[in-house]
């Protein structure tokens, strides 16, 4: 039969063809206005950052752009302020992101032994994650007021005696634990959530065999709960590089700006000196910085398969 078709060109021609899928089924065309309204709104703006990267905008008498070539993007590179931005905002990402993964972490294994309470302990936990960040600023703001503040009332009976907020290095301690208070709840729940998928059995069979509390925590539930742990990481990561509200609202950049990072330097840039162009500049280095983790933490999990 098949010769025959193959030797037949009107036979062939004959036959009904099968009926071809739509490139567009009905759930994509109903979509469809939705994900055109969601692009205009996001590759717009984007190419008016873009364009704005490139120019000197003007707004005496109405927006305009003066064509000024890499210039903002040469400033970017070759400004030593800008660079200590961008180191301070590596070392605040790295103490942040590295102080709220060990503790909650460690909350997570303290809760996890826990039985009874633990519904009520994981939700006394969780209280900071609620709260807004300008809120956490402003409370830490009044903690640690040299006046009246707890924590400085803490501090100067271990003997500092220096303002809190008006030292360069404690001013970004202060700012690092904040940040640290307020997320290190997330990570102890997804901790917790990894956690909880862990066989009891595996754990028991560890135990029956003589593996101490480090052994299993190294070799059993660590390698358990890695791809939850990569997760948490990048969560928090894609968050920690823009971080603004609590800095803002505490230190404002200072003292002299210890705690200035590049999301508070690109506010100052575009909104206290107007200068558009080079803040499109910063805004657009930040959105290549983001990527360029994301893609990094992507690549891990795929490697790991968590991505298919």
């Amino acid at each position: 039969m098949t010769k025959i078709a193959q030797s037949s060109p009107g036979l062939r021609r004959s036959w009904p063809e099968a009926p071809s899928e739509p490139r567009i089924r009905f759930e994509g065309k109903m979509m469809l206005p939705g994900l055109i309204l969601l692009a205009a709104l996001s590759i717009l703006p984007f190419l008016a950052l873009v364009a704005m990267s490139f120019s000197r905008v003007r707004l005496l008498g109405g927006v305009r752009l003066e064509l000024v070539g890499l210039s903002n993007w040469v400033r970017s590179f070759t400004d030593a302020d800008m660079w200590m931005s961008w180191l301070r905002t590596i070392i605040y990402f790295v103490l942040t992101v590295g102080l709220e993964m060990v503790l909650g972490l460690g909350i997570a294994l303290c809760l996890y032994r826990v039985l009874r309470g633990r519904n009520l302990l994981l939700g006394l936990i969780l209280l900071p994650m609620f709260v807004a960040p300008s809120i956490v600023g402003l409370l830490g703001r009044y903690l640690t007021d040299s006046t009246f503040g707890l924590y400085a009332y803490v501090l100067r009976s271990l003997g500092f005696t220096g303002d809190i907020l008006g030292s360069p290095t404690s001013a970004f301690a202060a700012v690092v634990l904040m940040d640290v208070w307020e997320w290190t709840p997330l990570i102890a729940l997804i901790s917790l959530a990894g956690l909880s998928s862990v066989p009891q059995s595996v754990r028991e069979a560890a135990a029956v065999d003589g593996a101490s509390g480090w052994m299993t925590l190294r070799f059993i539930i660590f390698p358990a709960i890695s791809n939850v742990l990569l997760v948490a990481l990048l969560i928090r990561s894609m968050d920690a590089i823009r971080y603004f509200d609590i800095i803002w609202v505490t230190t404002n950049g200072g003292p002299a700006d210890a705690t200035k990072i590049v999301p508070i330097r690109l506010y100052e840039t575009a909104f206290r000196f107007f200068d558009f162009g080079y803040a499109a500049a910063i805004g657009l280095t930040m959105l290549a910085f983001s990527i360029l983790i994301a893609r990094a933490f992507v690549r891990m999990l795929d490697t790991r398969g968590l991505t298919r």
